[in-house]
């Protein structure tokens, strides 16, 4: 595999990299270097070009005008030349696209060997990779990173934000693939844009280039920090971010400034990028630092606060370890981060963390539990946060445990196997899956049917590849993390996904992008009041004691609640009674689910089975809660593994439905020899995967 990352701002080179150099110079470039060096260590074949522009400004360092830099063994960074020179901001980059479009179609089209893929950071580069893909037919892939309608949330929206909030809706419908790093930004972020690209979104968690072994020591960060406090004995509140208002920085100055206790029990400690003095830098970074200075004499924070005007890689890797081991805290108070490394990199070192609960961060926080998310407008909440988990030891020894524990989740290497794996697929060198007319189809629920064994996943795995039947998924996640899940699985990619509850249809289409069916949606929308149902949920909900899920679970011909069963049941007649033809699912004794008629797992079920000239009758469902009873009742043969829920006693056994002996993917394969699926019949065996199942060969 050979591919291209294209990045253009910022001063991106091999590391070690001054991250704040300049305000573009962040953590975009950390993301293309350990891209990029884990995609090359993944295969000996791997060669992967990162592609950026060239500049002379010697303050900043003369490596950027050179035309090529090694980064590692079968990687390097190639420099675009124009006629303009000087280092560009990422506002200013827009004039020299044109220049930069021509310079890299001259540079492909000189090539002995072009690319397989083009991986554009930032729609800026992604106008670089479109123009070439399409003259040369490479297949483009997408990254974001911070996109401009969140930015224009959290400020003043004037035309030339309105221009880039154009570019990237444009690049959004054009790219072959559109990599994220959570499910905010997959599923709110991009999804703001009002552009039905859900299947094209892959969100797949980088790593951290940092580890505990980096730096050894903290007497580098102790000399950094010493000559602003009194007491370095003290808990360190650390914050590390470029100098730009929407990291927010002031606002963790005014919220440590306003809690006495905390201003007594620990010192703040500010890393906003690098500078020479106050008048250094753009006009934005001037008021950040200018603002920070004013707080901390504002509220005579001498001695309390530390504000350096430089700090190394290594001083960071020391902040990080001398924060952890004062008892302290990292905050990061962004209003809005589209994703949120330094949290990772915090997790590495034990670390706990305070972070704004708008964006990436709150994935992050959730999955690993290193910390707390809050409001960043707050700041007495902010205060109060970082005062809790400093103060409660059980509760900051708790999340540090959980930082080091859970970090290796956003690991390099996980990256490079599932992106590369994009890539082979886009540009058709992935391994063919079975081409065939099914006679049958197996339509499987995800989460604890084909998950929940790895062993058992591996072996539901080799089944597929000899499958002779189609393969369907029908889940009630969302399309992106469908996706996600069958991928950290190792499970096999379905004919067809079935996504939230049944309400979604996914196929490829002869590109292989996952398109969503437009003629399921249209039937779903002929019924769908949603805006109505909104309202009546809303007047019920107290008295029925149904509050609603989360944001990112809503979707649109899905609304989603926490809720008993008994609850459900009301809902469902309540909403009869109220003339709404809706259908309403409960599961795992705690979720309900609202939706039109015409949808649910079902449904979908036989709508693909139609395209395919067939019936219900010749489906084969497979599912453990209450959202797949009703594929379960309606399919020609259902299997029922043996972990399935308590929800799922009341369905009769018998030649149809099939309760298997197995649990998770080994009870789906127990059910399939069951039905004459598999080549021959499989032994069982206990529960711990001894023995083998039979599988084709």
């Amino acid at each position: 595999m050979y591919a291209m990352h294209i990045a253009l701002g910022g001063c991106l080179k091999a590391p070690p990299v001054s991250y704040g150099l300049t305000e573009d110079t962040g953590g975009h470039i950390a993301y293309v270097l350990g891209a990029a060096m884990a995609q090359v260590d993944l295969d000996p074949s791997n060669h992967v070009d990162i592609v950026t522009r060239a500049f002379d400004a010697p303050e900043l360092g003369a490596v950027h005008a050179q035309a090529e830099e090694a980064v590692a063994d079968r990687c390097r960074i190639l420099r675009l030349r124009t006629e303009r020179s000087d280092y560009l901001s990422k506002s200013a980059l827009e004039a020299e696209l044109p220049a930069l479009r021509r310079a890299f179609c001259d540079m492909l089209a000189a090539m002995p060997r072009r690319p397989d893929v083009l991986h554009a950071h930032f729609a800026d580069a992604a106008d670089l990779a479109r123009h070439a893909g399409t003259r040369f037919g490479i297949p483009v892939v997408y990254t974001p990173h911070s996109l401009g309608i969140d930015k224009g949330a959290c400020g003043h929206r004037d035309d030339a934000l309105e221009a880039r909030i154009a570019a990237e809706a444009q690049t959004l419908r054009a790219s072959d693939a559109i990599i994220v790093s959570s499910r905010d930004e997959a599923e709110r972020q991009v999804e703001s844009y009002g552009i039905r690209c859900g299947g094209r979104v892959h969100c797949i968690a980088p790593g951290s280039m940092l580890t505990e072994t980096d730096a050894a020591g903290t007497s580098g960060a102790e000399a950094r920090i010493a000559p602003f406090l009194r007491d370095l004995r003290k808990p360190m509140i650390l914050a590390i971010a470029r100098p730009v208002h929407k990291k927010n920085l002031v606002a963790l100055v005014q919220a440590y400034a306003s809690n006495p206790a905390l201003r007594d029990r620990a010192n703040l400690v500010i890393c906003a990028g690098l500078r020479d003095g106050i008048e250094s830098g753009n006009a934005e970074q001037r008021e950040v630092i200018t603002g920070l200075l004013a707080a901390m004499d504002r509220h005579d924070l001498y001695g309390h606060m530390a504000l350096p005007r430089r700090h190394s890689p290594s001083d960071v890797v020391q902040l990080y370890r001398l924060a952890a081991q004062g008892g302290g805290v990292f905050v990061n108070p962004a209003l809005h981060e589209p994703f949120g490394l330094t949290l990772i990199e915090a997790a590495r070192f034990g670390l706990p963390v305070v972070a704004t609960d708008r964006g990436g961060p709150a994935d992050i926080v959730e999955r690993i539990g290193h910390g707390v998310t809050v409001d960043p407008q707050d700041h007495a909440a902010i205060g109060a946060a970082i005062e809790r988990l400093i103060g409660d030891r059980a509760a900051w020894s708790k999340a540090a445990r959980a930082g080091k524990e859970r970090a290796g989740l956003y690991d390099w290497t996980r990256y490079a196997a599932r992106s590369v794996a994009l890539y082979a697929r886009l540009c058709g060198k992935s391994a063919p899956r079975p081409r065939l007319v099914p006679r049958s189809i197996l339509a499987s629920d995800i989460d604890a049917t084909l998950t929940g064994s790895a062993s058992g996943a591996a072996r539901f795995s080799a089944w597929a590849r000899e499958r002779s039947c189609g393969y369907v998924v029908a889940t009630g996640r969302s399309i992106g993390e469908a996706q996600r899940v069958l991928a950290e699985w190792d499970l096999p990619r379905p004919d067809t996904f079935i996504t939230s509850v049944g309400t979604e249809i996914w196929s490829e289409d002869p590109k292989g992008r996952l398109t969503l069916d437009m003629s399921y949606a249209e039937k779903l929308d002929a019924a769908w009041p949603r805006a109505e149902l909104l309202r009546a949920i809303a007047d019920l909900s107290e008295d029925f004691a149904i509050t609603p899920q989360a944001p990112l679970e809503q979707r649109e011909w899905k609304l989603s609640y926490f809720g008993s069963a008994a609850s459900a049941l009301l809902l469902d007649r309540t909403l009869e009674m109220l003339r709404f033809d809706v259908r309403v699912i409960a599961s795992h004794g705690r979720f309900i689910d609202v939706m039109p008629r015409a949808a649910g797992k079902a449904n979908a079920v036989a709508h693909v089975a139609a395209r395919l000239g067939l019936d219900l009758s010749h489906c084969i469902a497979a599912g453990d809660s209450g959202n797949d009873r009703d594929m379960l009742m309606a399919c020609g043969h259902a299997i029922v593994p043996a972990n399935a829920l308590p929800e799922l006693d009341d369905l009769p056994s018998g030649p149809r439905l099939l309760r298997t002996a197995e649990r998770h993917a080994d009870g789906v394969l127990e059910g399939l020899a069951r039905i004459g699926r598999m080549p021959r019949p499989m032994p069982r065996f206990a529960h711990g995967d001894s023995g083998t199942l039979a599988v084709p060969s």
